[in-house]
């Protein structure tokens, strides 16, 4: 998705100009939003032994991953409309992405047993605030 966001941002660069800046901070916006609803929504939807029930388990998976190719999309949009280097872009990112997505799955095995169902309204709310940055310029 970052390669396909390179490309497309390359091509639109001139055409969106500085509107770049605001399609990846609405995406950010939008995608933490979405997890802030599925996670208010879902606060029901556990089984007798207080566990998740396995198909909404696979379902928030797939969603997590839908969401963050979104995220990666625009990530690369933005860096296509730089016009960083591809090989140099996607091999950056696909080695930050591992290392950032082992430390995280360690990270939230043992914030997740602190925080419980919060965690993913915390990670939509720190996405919304991403985006939030990225339309204020501070980002």
């Amino acid at each position: 998705m970052p390669v396909v966001g390179l490309l497309l941002g390359r091509s639109l660069a001139g055409t969106l100009g500085g509107a770049t800046r605001w399609v990846g901070a609405a995406l950010l916006i939008a995608t933490g939003s979405y997890a802030v609803v599925q996670s208010l929504r879902s606060r029901g939807q556990i089984d007798d032994d207080n566990r998740e029930v396995p198909s909404q388990r696979t379902g928030r998976l797939l969603l997590t991953g839908a969401a963050l190719s979104v995220d990666n999309l625009a990530v690369g949009f933005a860096l296509g409309a730089y016009h960083v280097s591809l090989i140099a872009a996607a091999v950056t990112i696909g080695a930050v992405s591992v290392g950032l997505s082992l430390l995280g799955l360690e990270f939230g095995n043992l914030l997740g047993a602190k925080t419980g169902e919060n965690g993913e309204l915390l990670g939509g709310a720190v996405l919304i605030g991403v985006g939030i940055a990225i339309a204020a310029g501070v980002l």
